[in-house]
């Protein structure tokens, strides 16, 4: 298997009421979500990346999913985008990566709980990351994103996908709206999540 590593900024949101319990707060575990159903929405903007000698820079991507903690092991169910502009091969390798299907970091700090990837599709996506700023995550026609407000704690928190040892901070995400054939949710005023990631196959 080729070596792959990816890095960049990261942004995402859910329907948990801020700060989301499942972070890590002052280095505290978290712990179960609110709601029964957890549903989110994930992006990842590969600022630099590559695997083996495939190029991956400058490429997006967004998760979109759920999981039931009524269910045993409360497994993740996810969909995939990738934008457009990705040839297959790289959007392949980059659902693999995301899904923790090429192993490496994802699969050891999240994607281990994802049991079924319901798709992985192309789509026009626009991210947008301002530093304590707007951050937004658009896929046309099937996710809408968008949170400005910086969540007020003195607490140091972190969540577990772009990984604990990264510094990020508590957002409030105006609406989170995600619509597919497979997936279909809307929230306002829930809780979202501003770091950096960085990813790699060893």
């Amino acid at each position: 298997m080729n070596d792959w590593h990816i890095t960049g900024p990261y942004f995402e949101a859910c329907n948990c009421d801020a700060i989301c319990p499942c972070r890590s707060v002052n280095g505290g575990p978290g712990s179960k979500a609110p709601y029964r159903y957890c549903r989110f929405a994930v992006s990842w903007t590969v600022a630099k990346g590559s695997h083996g000698t495939i190029d991956l820079s400058g490429r997006r991507v967004v998760m979109v999913g759920y999981w039931d903690e009524e269910e045993p092991g409360t497994p993740w169910r996810v969909g995939v985008y990738v934008d457009r502009d990705a040839s297959e091969e790289q959007r392949h390798l980059l659902a693999g990566i995301v899904t923790g299907r090429e192993g490496g970091t994802p699969y050891r700090q999240y994607a281990a709980a994802i049991r079924e990837v319901l798709f992985v599709r192309s789509g026009d996506i626009q991210i947008d990351h301002e530093p304590k700023g707007r951050q937004r995550i658009r896929v046309a026609g099937n996710v809408d994103v968008e949170a400005a407000a910086v969540f007020p704690t003195d607490a140091e928190v972190t969540c577990g996908v772009p990984g604990h040892d990264r510094a990020g901070y508590e957002v409030i995400a105006d609406h989170l709206r995600v619509h597919s054939e497979e997936l279909d949710f809307t929230y306002e005023g829930r809780c979202g999540f501003v770091a950096s990631f960085d990813y790699r196959s060893g």
